[in-house]
């Protein structure tokens, strides 16, 4: 696989809101560029994360569309290409699909995470055996190598969590999930006392949807919703078997917002849900 040489998802996230805000304010791509005396190409390329953008550039756009909010303007600012080079990350430039490099961006800028799984654990908090498991059920089969690097790949997407300011997390499981045997009993019963641990931490809460409440919404799905440092800059991350799908429109990011409040209703209260995990290990 050659060297990623396309944009990254913060770069397209930018041209994305950049664009949207010029449509807000009713302006056309040829009085944009009037604006900044250029031609329509160089408008085109910015709002196809060709071009990259310096925060005062930004900044003029912002300007320019008259938008005044400024937590937005200076969130968009940060996310220029100067800020958001050399990140551990770009090792697995080429090694690895781009979404796995789109997901550790994401994960690692977010203010605040949360996710919802009723087939498979987070994959925040998935020990090394359990996600080589995961990885070894892939159709077609990986080559060992590869299988190594997404393992690895994993595992340290779990920095997040190690900062001096650890990103706040909050999972939702249903039972299935922790019932699910990958890898066999041992390393069913390690991944879940692992889970079990990880909710001791301040930063991390998970809530189990048990078997008792029944039918509950969002049943089947498997969502990351990742916020951003403005709630207009939030991303949802789904899972496909063709890789990871992004959504960023307004509309559907709500829709998910208010979909992860009613899949908490279901719930268990945390410290609830720490037991049944505990109780579900010791089953195994």
């Amino acid at each position: 696989m050659s060297p990623r040489s396309a944009p990254t998802c913060g770069q397209r996230r930018l041209a994305t809101e950049l664009r949207r805000m010029r449509e807000q304010a009713g302006i056309s791509i040829q009085q944009a560029a009037a604006m900044l005396g250029a031609d329509r190409t160089m408008i085109s390329n910015v709002e196809a994360a060709r071009t990259r953008l310096s925060e005062e550039r930004v900044r003029q756009l912002a300007c320019n569309y008259g938008c005044a909010d400024e937590a937005l303007v200076s969130a968009l600012a940060s996310m220029t290409g100067s800020r958001r080079n050399d990140h551990w990350w770009q090792e697995y430039k080429g090694k690895l699909p781009d979404g796995f490099l789109d997901i550790s961006e994401i994960e690692n800028y977010a203010t605040r995470i949360r996710t919802a799984q009723t087939v498979h654990l987070p994959g925040l908090l998935q020990t090394e055996d359990h996600a080589r498991a995961l990885f070894d059920l892939v159709v077609p089969k990986l080559p060992r190598l590869e299988i190594e690097l997404r393992v690895a790949h994993r595992l340290a997407r779990q920095g997040i969590f190690d900062r001096e300011h650890p990103t706040p997390y909050v999972g939702i499981i249903h039972e299935a999930a922790l019932r699910m045997q990958f890898g066999g009993p041992e390393v069913a019963r390690s991944q879940l006392e692992y889970l079990a641990d990880s909710a001791s931490r301040d930063n991390i809460t998970l809530l189990v949807i048990p078997f008792s409440a029944g039918s509950f919404h969002g049943a089947g799905q498997s969502v990351l919703y990742a916020e951003g440092a403005v709630p207009q800059l939030d991303t949802v991350q789904l899972d496909s078997a063709y890789g990871p799908h992004f959504v960023d429109s307004p509309t559907p990011i709500a829709n998910y917002r208010a979909l992860l409040d009613l899949m908490e209703g279901s719930a268990l209260p945390a410290d609830e849900s720490q037991k049944l995990i505990r109780s579900i290990a010791r089953e195994m």
